[in-house]
């Protein structure tokens, strides 16, 4: 398989439903690369009727986003569709996230891949990415933004975000 290096942008999430709440969901393609959804994490935003769901679904469709199928997803549809068992819900979608990124190692040249979390167990877990791909919490992005000049102020989208309702993370990864 042949790609341009090039930088893949893969929210969790977290991250969209954070966005949402500010209505910044557009501030993911400040940085100019190329935003894609994992499928399983596009399930879980929109599977059930939240104050964000129509607003991330409306984004994607709009935005045209490429939404990357994974294994994971079909698993879970699958145990899903035969009512025997109920599936797993919990961290699937940063699992199929990282089968997403596993995958990315096998292209030539493999492509940057950047992980958008809002999760501290991520943080905090040896969530096992290769060598070409990143971890980073929704408020370092953010932060990355403002200081490249993309952003006017990282802080009044997390303002924004908690007054429209959201718990926001206070995690800071990487620590300061």
């Amino acid at each position: 398989m042949k790609a341009d290096t090039t930088i893949l942008l893969l929210p969790d999430a977290g991250p969209l439903i954070t966005l949402a709440y500010a209505d910044a969901l557009d501030v993911l393609f400040r940085p100019g690369w190329s935003v894609q959804i994992v499928d399983m994490v596009l399930h879980e935003v929109t599977r059930n009727q939240t104050p964000t769901s129509q607003a991330i679904a409306a984004w994607v469709k709009a935005n045209k986003l490429h939404v990357l199928p994974t294994k994971t997803l079909k698993h879970f549809q699958r145990v899903q569709a035969t009512g025997v068992a109920t599936p797993r819900k919990s961290n699937l979608g940063e699992l199929a996230i990282q089968e997403a990124m596993n995958d990315f190692a096998l292209i030539d040249p493999p492509p940057t891949g950047v992980f958008l979390f809002e999760d501290h167990r991520i943080a905090r877990t040896s969530f096992l990415l290769p060598d070409n791909c990143r971890k980073v919490s929704t408020r370092a992005f953010l932060l990355f933004l403002e200081q490249k000049g993309w952003l006017e102020s990282a802080a009044e989208v997390e303002r924004k975000a908690i007054l429209n309702g959201r718990n926001f993370s206070q995690l800071r990864f990487p620590p300061s």
